[in-house]
């Protein structure tokens, strides 16, 4: 057994920061730089689905991207399996894509539109080193059943399918290689609720099955919340709250979690929840505001706030917020 399995992380990001440079005057130097990704520390324990939410903008899919080295982080460790994977070399991270994949969130853009299903799903098969048509078909066939696909799909484009299935199709490529972690980027939010349900209901048995783990990146706070095991919070590149999935969405100890949740509707419409209204608009990640940097919008700031940045520690066991007064306000979800 690998020594990572002791703590039963697949995952560990420690101090990922991502920053786009922006370049002007005569000699196109950087004057500023966007930081979408500003110091996060995040660990994904083997098998378990970890939910990222925050408004949009705020950085959960560059961290997404980054973990997977999809884009290069300016500095951090991600760990994967107990070795840093930033330091790999292009052959050693071509091994490892076979244990890391993503589902996209634009279910039609992310696939080729000149290549048939069976092309699309055999091509990580292809370029992995299954060089044999009849055993790529086969794995594709596999695939293909395993999602709730038939064979007559093998030879379809696209753009014959709907949203949903393809989706699937999605998902299908994503398996080819028997992944461990998939980072899973809104894979929901471009499809209809009651398609919705059935791909969620798809990734959990695919789960269970498959012994996957997920990094599952969306807005949507009722999705995160039947998906997940554990969430985490971002705002504006930070870390702001991190707890199992119930405990977080019962007793939110974080104002700005607090406030998204008073502003996502309930499904009984006789329970009845006091509104949060948060006062002006996000920061620049640009120039992001000095200490707390949900103080500009927060109603319960002080002048620590504004002066001194809160770390992100653990509260109670396993709820971990970034805040200077965490827990002396809550939110009753059916007060």
């Amino acid at each position: 057994m690998p020594d990572y399995a002791k703590n039963q992380y697949l995952l560990e990001a420690n101090d990922v920061v991502k920053h786009y440079p922006i370049r002007g005057g005569v000699f196109f130097k950087q004057v500023a730089s966007v930081k979408a990704v500003d110091g996060i520390r995040l660990n994904i324990r083997k098998g378990e689905t970890l939910g990222l939410v925050g408004e949009s903008g705020c950085g959960k899919t560059t961290f997404g991207r980054v973990i997977l080295r999809l884009e290069e982080p300016t500095s951090g460790e991600v760990i994967f399996e107990g070795e840093n994977i930033l330091a790999y070399d292009q052959n050693k991270m071509r091994a490892l894509r076979k244990k890391m994949q993503i589902i996209f969130q634009d279910p039609f853009s992310s696939l080729n539109p000149r290549k048939n299903v069976s092309q699309i799903i055999g091509e990580p098969l292809l370029i992995h080193g299954v060089k044999n048509r009849r055993q790529r078909e086969e794995r594709v066939l596999d695939l293909l059943r395993v999602v709730g696909l038939r064979r007559e799909h093998m030879r379809r484009y696209p753009h014959m399918f709907s949203g949903g299935q393809r989706q699937r199709i999605g998902v299908a490529r994503a398996l080819a290689l028997n992944p461990e972690l998939i980072v899973c980027d809104e894979a929901v939010s471009a499809l209809d609720v009651s398609i919705q349900a059935q791909v969620l209901n798809l990734l959990k048995e695919l789960q269970d099955e498959f012994d996957l783990t997920y990094l599952f990146i969306s807005h949507d706070l009722h999705v995160v919340e039947h998906i997940s095991d554990r969430v985490a919070v971002m705002y504006l590149g930070k870390l702001v709250e991190l707890a199992k999935s119930k405990e977080l969405y019962h007793r939110p100890l974080h104002p700005y979690t607090q406030a998204l949740l008073s502003a996502s509707p309930m499904p009984d419409p006789t329970l009845k929840r006091k509104r949060i209204i948060l006062k002006g608009d996000v920061p620049s990640p640009i120039d992001p505001p000095p200490g707390c940097r949900f103080h500009t919008r927060c109603m319960y700031t002080r002048d620590i706030c504004s002066s001194k940045e809160p770390a992100l520690k653990e509260i109670e066991s396993g709820h971990f917020t970034a805040c200077h007064f965490a827990g002396e306000v809550g939110l009753n979800r059916a007060a």
